[in-house]
């Protein structure tokens, strides 16, 4: 089983900062990839960043340059460090995993509850 919970969300000015968190519980399966997804209203969810435990990380072009994705394998959480915001980040955003219980099996995605950021201009 693979459980996540995101924090960190909240109301922010734009050209601030915020740090989202996901806390994964992970029994027999092992997580390989994380990463983060948002979703504004009306709008279709899409991917802002991922990370593989290689520490291989990518980004929205929208985001590059402005957030960070780090893993902490150890404490299984993820974090999410934005910069310069935007109200254009304005959406809720879900922590994302995928994992498998052996090396073999084809991976399968998890998501967490979501978290809400709000910026304003």
């Amino acid at each position: 089983q693979v459980q996540l919970v995101e924090s960190g969300g909240g109301l922010v000015q734009a050209g601030g900062s915020l740090r989202l968190s996901c806390v994964a519980s992970v029994t027999y399966f092992s997580i390989e990839t994380m990463g983060w997804f948002r979703q504004a209203p009306g709008k279709q969810r899409e991917v802002v960043a991922t990370i593989a435990n290689s520490g291989l990380a990518t980004y929205a072009d929208s985001v590059k340059g402005r957030f960070t994705i780090v893993r902490d394998i150890a404490g299984s959480t993820m974090y999410l460090q934005m910069s310069s915001l935007k109200p254009e980040d304005t959406a809720v955003y879900y922590c994302n995993a995928e994992a498998r219980e052996r090396a073999w099996f084809p991976l399968r995605e998890y998501w967490g509850q979501g978290t809400p950021v709000t910026v304003s201009s």
